[in-house]
């Protein structure tokens, strides 16, 4: 599994997966009786193979892209209504799960669940041999996380700096999504499922498109408005950022989408989206927008509840720093907050309790909404005993949090 770059450590992140035709292991191919044909040539086109003509009205031949494999072709059958349909499907997909070419296993994992592609291409010298450096599979496989989950984080709420908000959601929402290996460095394909990331690939869609305008504008007349606007459209300091990553280091990057074709074209779409194209020269009207991005975002009032994992103060007494474990009010995992000494001791006896807290303030954007300014109206809540039971057990597996609670340390 590939994980996540900003999932804190011990954590095991939802994200892309290694999709299951990988050379790391083969998995269970798709079911002969249940391919459409007409599906299984549209995959094949699209990923290169050629027709080479066939019965009329009753198969296609199809061989492989490029010369590494002249002896290897697939008999299609036109549909499924003659008897020898699902023989010839089945024979054909066992050639595909033979076959050496890497748009063989796309081409099975596309069949095996119905996804809409994503193909990131980066314009990078080759290494000695052909070979791709570590760096340059890292850097490809970091960006296009980053750029997916950028998407999902437009689908759950448009900002132009999303920070810590709704991302356990957003990861969520690519749980299932299949990535291909990346052997040279400069090619990835994700294969986002239809039936839990259609959402995202259109939200991306969209919102490449408005990066791709807006830097466009800004490299024309040297102005930021249009990234302003692009923020409806799903544009954000995370995607730009995400766009620094995959162009940095490159003579130029191509993102490509494809839709599946089971599932036919999403509403609004254009059949066959154009690429989207970045190059080194859009780097400072990303950079720019970004820091817009982050600096314009305004605070966010929230009332939020929480359990009490840490308590900081310098003395025995005065005000002291709380971390909340966010229960509810807000898309986060947790909140700093400065209370006063009043305060602070409320937190400390719900805390000793094992109840949580409910507090009113305003989450900044500085530190990507992690903090709580203005904090007020802290009270504890009252819960049944079954919580109450859980958060006690939570409380007496983190023993450190009682020794900073009532020794005062800060670390």
């Amino acid at each position: 599994m590939h994980r996540s770059t900003d999932e804190p450590g011990g954590a095991v992140p939802a994200g892309p997966r290694a999709h299951p035709y990988a050379p790391e292991g083969p998995g269970p191919g798709p079911d002969p009786a249940r391919v459409d044909p007409a599906v299984l040539g549209a995959l094949l086109r699209r990923h290169g193979w050629c027709r080479r003509g066939g019965a009329a009205g009753r198969y296609s031949r199809w061989t492989p892209p490029g010369p590494d494999e002249p002896g290897t072709s697939l008999l299609v059958p036109d549909s499924t209504t003659f008897p020898d349909s699902e023989d010839l499907l089945a024979e054909a997909l066992t050639a595909l799960a033979r076959a050496a070419a890497p748009s063989a296993r796309d081409v099975l994992v596309a069949l095996t669940v119905p996804s809409d592609e994503i193909r990131w291409w980066r314009d990078v010298p080759e290494g000695a041999a052909g070979a791709a450096g570590w760096t340059e599979v890292d850097t490809l496989r970091t960006a296009a996380r980053q750029i997916l989950l950028a998407g999902a984080l437009a689908v759950r709420g448009r900002a132009g700096h999303h920070g810590a908000r709704h991302r356990r959601k957003a990861r969520a929402a690519l749980d299932g999504t299949l990535v291909g290996p990346a052997p040279d460095g400069r090619t990835l394909t994700a294969f986002v499922p239809v039936a839990s990331g259609r959402a995202v690939a259109v939200q991306l869609h969209q919102a490449l498109h408005a990066t791709r305008e807006a830097v466009d504008f800004q490299r024309a007349t040297g102005g930021l408005d249009a990234f302003d606007g692009a923020v409806a459209a799903g544009v954000s300091r995370e995607l730009t950022e995400a766009v620094v990553a995959l162009v940095r280091g490159t003579e130029g990057t191509t993102i490509t989408l494809a839709w599946a074709p089971a599932a036919g074209t999403p509403l609004g779409c254009p059949e066959n989206p154009e690429p989207v194209e970045f190059s080194p020269g859009d780097l400072p009207a990303l950079r720019l927008a970004g820091a817009r991005y982050l600096r314009d975002e305004p605070a966010v009032p929230v009332r939020i509840t929480g359990a009490v994992v840490r308590l900081r103060r310098s003395g025995p007494r005065g005000p002291g720093v709380v971390r909340l474990r966010v229960l509810a009010g807000a898309e986060v995992g947790h909140v700093r907050m400065e209370l006063d000494e009043e305060a602070y001791r409320i937190a400390g006896h719900a805390h000793l309790v094992g109840l949580p807290l409910r507090v009113e303030g305003r989450l900044e954007n500085r530190g990507g909404f992690r903090r709580l300014t203005g904090a007020s109206q802290v009270a504890p809540v009252q819960v049944d005993e079954a919580e109450r039971d859980r958060l006690m057990k939570s409380l007496q597996e983190n023993l450190d949090f009682f020794e900073e609670a009532c020794t005062g340390d800060e670390r």
